[in-house]
């Protein structure tokens, strides 16, 4: 029987065209390059190569279809930004590399929607920025922090980056308890699997192949072992991301966490202009547990949040995906932020998996001599990060001069994880502790010193 892929996701269930698999592998094959995942990571870079060199023979092997995964499943941010806060930058790049890694960041949130025009893609791209609510003296403080840092260092200006007054927070998203909040400007908003699934339609009409219902077992020099046959390749990319753990060898590369979701119902004109978001604006506030929402292109708001325990083992559940507490917690999280949406009905549900690399860094890479290339672990925030990814290993692979190959993140190396029972007791005791520092700044207004703590035990 064939999985019903539509109730993946909100974005699968309101993403046009059939999600029937496509042929999957039908036996050994022989390619010049294979590339494993067919999410953001694996379709930019199969994109980029055949931009670059139209003769290439490139073929993407994905386990269940294209977007299947966070590609398909995501808050819908494409933000010009990583997870990894600025200390993090400064001390794996230094300040010049931090600087045009930034940059770079920035540029890509605009070639996705370069591509996605281009391309046909209707992908909802609204490039409304971000507000980023402070919803107390906490809050505030390291907002502050963030944006004179940015400024300072990094040459940002007020219109990339600046600091909102109350009243002008409330005038983007007016939710209660505000006492401030920042404004990004390079984010849009936009929907997920359209783009994703626009992209792999765009790599087979530049001429490459996609084999979906076909699972990789190894990722070896000069081949990819699948169960339906071993793809020869002089290059063979690892693109799996949050599912990264599956492949043999690799479980302790990037921990999965999941990330969970809920979508409105769509929502009247009227109660939107008391809800705000006119520019489709992505919101999210201060908290240490991430939370994070968009105004759809229908009308609705899709809203998730972190905080769902990692599973021994690197384990993916998919139970966990569809129904669980953390949801309800969504759902309750969402209403506290925004009461006018009280009667309002919770008509989606679902979650999926990212990749955390141990010290929140992402990478790309290429090793010419054995073919072996990689990338991810964008901690959430890949849906730029993995365009540029894409356009960097495309360069690197085909030796294209560009300022991108020299970027820091490239050929970085993460330790690896912990071996278990400490990852399932480290991450999930992060996890923990990060909920306990936001009631305590709720309640007393003060940063909180466990949680600057265990960020740096974490680092």
């Amino acid at each position: 029987m064939s999985r019903s892929y539509d109730r993946l996701s909100f974005w699968h269930d309101t993403c046009p065209g059939p999600l029937e698999p496509r042929l999957p592998l039908s036996g050994d094959a022989d390619v010049d390059v294979a590339i494993v995942g067919g999410g953001y990571t694996g379709l930019w870079t199969a994109y980029y190569l055949l931009s670059i060199d139209p003769a290439l023979r490139v073929m993407v092997i994905e386990r269940d279809i294209v977007g299947f995964g966070a590609s398909g499943r995501n808050g819908g941010w494409c933000v010009g930004e990583l997870a990894a806060g600025p200390a993090r930058h400064e001390a794996v790049a230094g300040n010049d590399g931090a600087r045009r890694f930034l940059w770079e960041l920035h540029g890509a949130v605009d070639e996705v929607g370069r591509v996605a025009a281009r391309e046909g893609i209707d992908c909802h791209f609204a490039k409304g920025g971000a507000v980023r609510l402070a919803r107390n003296q906490a809050h505030l403080a390291r907002q502050r922090e963030e944006v004179e840092l940015f400024c300072g260092l990094y040459g940002l200006t007020e219109d990339d980056m600046r600091m909102l007054s109350a009243d002008e927070a409330r005038s983007h998203l007016a939710a209660t308890g505000v006492a401030g909040g920042m404004f990004f400007a390079h984010v849009a908003a936009l929907h997920p699997a359209r783009l994703v699934r626009g992209l792999g339609a765009a790599v087979e009409r530049l001429g490459g192949v996609v084999v979906e219902g076909t699972t990789a077992i190894a990722i070896e020099p000069g081949r990819v072992v699948t169960d339906r046959g071993i793809v020869t390749a002089e290059v063979a990319v690892r693109a799996l991301e949050g599912y990264t753990a599956t492949l043999a060898g690799h479980r302790r590369c990037l921990a999965p966490l999941y990330s969970l979701m809920v979508a409105t119902e769509p929502i009247d004109d009227t109660l939107w202009e008391s809800i705000g978001l006119a520019r489709r604006q992505t919101f999210t506030d201060g908290r240490h547990m991430v939370v994070y929402g968009q105004r759809t292109a229908d009308g609705r708001i899709a809203f998730g949040g972190r905080g769902a325990p990692y599973n021994f083992g690197s384990r993916i559940a998919g139970a966990v995906e569809q129904r669980s507490r953390t949801h309800d917690r969504i759902a309750k999280t969402l209403i506290e932020l925004l009461p006018m949406l009280s009667d309002v009905a919770i008509t989606h549900r679902w979650g999926g998996v990212l990749g955390v690399p141990r010290d929140w860094f992402p990478s790309v890479g290429f090793d010419r001599e054995s073919g072996m290339a990689w990338g991810g672990g964008y901690v959430g925030e890949g849906v730029a990060a993995a365009n540029l990814a894409g356009r960097t290993l495309a360069e690197l692979i085909t030796g294209t001069d560009s300022p991108r190959v020299e970027l820091p993140w490239v050929g970085h190396q993460s330790r690896r994880w912990e071996p278990e029972p400490l990852r399932w007791l480290g991450i999930n005791g992060a996890l923990r502790v990060m909920a306990i520092a936001d009631r305590s700044e709720a309640i007393t207004q003060r940063r909180s010193r466990l949680a600057q703590l265990m960020a740096r035990v974490l680092s």
